[in-house]
């Protein structure tokens, strides 16, 4: 059954016009109501009933849902469309936004992988005996409760929970899977009358918990603590802080579902190779400590992983993608957005880019109490805003947008954001792109409206591909194929390989680890090859280069000439003084044969140095052959035959 959207224009606050919403995004409208949640309540229930009901309020989402089970209706799904548009200034028309906001509503998310975390209650408390004892004693009926002291104290009498003494020395892990390491761990004594005994201290202990509550008032035990499942941090001189966590605390007992945040293709990876180390952008970027190197390449912990998307906005290769949802997704959706606006009749869209959390609550103040957003503002809601990089940056450009604004949220991790719009400024060439660090919905109205907007640099195209393909082809879109390449910023994904052809011996180490062969060779020839499109800058040729022959030059390289192979360094091939087929370099062989012939016991004799000049075949075949062959071993005996017995016997 198509979806119908039910139309109310909140007490006739805000335009709407059915007609242009019903020819953009082919859905049947009802007619416009003025108050759907109040005295059309009943008309409300008719609209829901019918089915497959598509609400354009946002506020008064519980009400509807309330009646829908009350008339025992399908739930409805929702969509704000006031505050996002229709609230905006008189003069405007909200209609090609409000079109562009349906449309995208109408796209299928694709489902989530979700990974089921257990909890059994087992809780480890942190802290002062003051605050501890009288949390672990409220917490004791939901949960299997063990408090750890820093000082001897005086054994309680609760026994619903256990008390131990220890310093705590490490903790690892995440909401049903916490592993603690205690020194100087003293255990109460439960048998004998009077105070309790402890036991002699012992260091190195281990125990394993499901959540940790900490009540020191210090540093956290994890970076970026408050994305950590399962621990919970408060001031123990709050009490109102300290209520508030073991009432949360008290939650966390059952099966949970987490999002796999990221997908990792292993084989992209350029982390290292040969135990040398290449890219760590995502390692040390990841603000939860949940990647980690694993060999050639790194491993994500999905348990730790807070899907802040840092790693997928700097991964050079795309071996890292968004997975909740899909980075393909987004692009999807800024396509959708900016044809669906100028389908309606719109010019020059603007993109707003916003968490779900800080960003819409701007939105929505900024409407009711300000100017709210400008027509041709489109907000877009991502899961998270540091995984809009300089690919998706460029494609919205690309797509239609006049100019992109990334409103960012007090707790955005800032210097991922600014790297990559750095990179996105450099390679587009323009100031239409902007971070916006607003917190007063008053300033964000107001910058909203006073910048002007401009006209789209490019013709419109739709991205496809990875987001190494989707910036190229949106940089051409924006560029042209200029004769030059576009300089980047120190550390961008993109560039050149420049080679000290007077050090480089063409050893081809380089070539040997590269991990995207952007750096090969030639099997005819003494030749180093480079194709800049596959280049990850990762730095993985300057680390194994024996020479320091090879550094990296950031660039955007947008002709087609970066997409074949050019010849970096070549020299002469050197000929077998035997058989005369090519090999090795011929500088090279020279060299060694000035440095070895006659001055190295191996290579003493003209006949010895002469090895040196060989090809692999002739040199084995030369050594066979010598006089003092290496090879060479004792006679073989004589092999026995069955006259050899018979002879035995007849001389017997």
């Amino acid at each position: 059954m198509t979806k119908r959207l039910i139309l109310c224009d909140c007490s006739g606050s805000q335009p709407l016009d059915a007609a242009t919403l019903e020819k953009t995004t082919e859905l049947a409208c009802s007619r416009v109501y003025t108050e759907l949640c109040g005295k059309q309540l009943d008309q409300a229930a008719k609209e829901i009933a019918s089915g497959d009901a598509l609400v354009a309020c946002l506020q008064e989402r519980e009400i509807f849902q309330e009646l829908a089970a009350e008339i025992e209706a399908p739930q409805p799904e929702f969509i704000d469309l006031r505050d996002r548009a229709g609230w905006t200034a008189a003069s405007e028309n909200p209609a090609p936004k409000m079109a562009a906001l349906v449309s995208d509503s109408l796209l299928q998310q694709p489902p989530e992988k979700q990974l089921e975390i257990t909890s059994y209650g087992q809780c480890l408390i942190l802290g002062d005996a003051k605050i501890t004892l009288p949390a672990a004693g409220q917490l004791a009926e939901n949960l299997s409760v063990t408090v750890l002291l820093d000082t001897p104290t005086e054994a309680p009498l609760d026994r619903r929970f256990d008390v131990v003494i220890g310093h705590l020395k490490k903790a690892v892990g995440s909401l049903g899977n916490f592993t603690v390491s205690i020194d100087s761990l003293q255990q109460f004594n439960p048998g004998g009358r009077g105070e309790r005994g402890l036991s002699a201290p012992r260091n190195g202990a281990k125990t394993e918990c499901d959540l940790i509550l900490d009540l020191r008032g210090s540093t956290p035990l994890f970076p970026a603590a408050h994305k950590r499942d399962g621990y919970l941090r408060a001031d123990p001189k709050d009490p109102t802080a300290v209520a508030r966590t073991l009432f949360e605390a008290a939650q966390l007992e059952g099966s949970f579902e987490k999002p796999f945040y990221l997908d990792l293709q292993e084989h992209l990876c350029a982390h290292s190779r040969a135990q040398i180390a290449g890219c760590s952008k995502c390692i040390d970027n990841c603000c939860t400590a949940a990647i980690s190197p694993a060999g050639d390449h790194v491993a994500i912990d999905p348990a730790i992983c807070a899907g802040c998307g840092s790693c997928v906005a700097l991964c050079p290769s795309g071996a890292i993608t968004f997975a909740a949802p899909p980075t393909e997704f987004t692009f999807k959706r800024m396509h959708t957005l900016a044809q669906s606006f100028v389908a309606a009749g719109g010019k020059n869209p603007r993109l707003l880019v916003h968490d779900a959390e800080f960003g819409s609550e701007m939105i929505s103040l900024a409407a009711r109490f300000a100017k709210g957003l400008p027509a041709d503002v489109i907000p877009l809601e991502v899961s998270t805003l540091c995984s809009f990089g300089h690919a998706e940056m460029l494609a919205a450009l690309t797509c239609g947008f006049a100019s992109v604004d990334v409103l960012l949220a007090p707790k955005t991790e800032r210097e991922t954001l600014n790297s990559e719009l750095a990179l996105a400024q450099a390679i587009a060439g323009t100031n239409n792109l902007r971070l916006l660090d607003i917190a007063d919905p008053d300033a964000l109205s107001e910058i909203l409206y006073q910048t002007t907007a401009h006209t789209p640099k490019t013709e419109t195209i739709l991205p496809q591909g990875s987001r190494r393909q989707i910036t190229r082809q949106a940089a051409i879109a924006l560029n042209g194929k200029p004769e030059t390449p576009v300089p980047l910023p120190t550390g961008a994904p993109y560039g050149a390989v420049v080679v000290d052809n007077d050090a480089c011996t063409l050893c081809l180490s380089c070539a040997s680890l590269c991990p995207t062969g952007a750096l090969g060779d030639n099997p005819d020839m003494p030749q180093l090859r480079f194709q800049e499109d596959a280049c990850l800058q990762c730095g993985l040729c300057t680390r194994v280069c024996p020479e320091n022959a090879i550094t990296l030059k950031p660039q955007f390289d947008l002709s087609d000439q970066a997409l074949s192979e050019t010849v970096l360094h070549e020299e002469e091939p050197f000929a077998c003084v035997e058989c005369g087929s090519l090999f090795g370099v011929k500088s090279t062989i020279e060299k060694i044969s000035e440095k070895l012939a006659g001055k190295h016991d191996m290579f003493a004799t003209n006949d010895t140095a002469r090895l040196i000049q060989m090809c692999d075949n002739c040199r084995i075949h030369a050594q066979y052959h010598a006089t003092d062959n290496p090879f060479q071993g004792r006679e073989r005996p004589r092999v026995v035959t069955t006259e050899d017995y018979f002879s035995k016997r007849r001389d017997h």
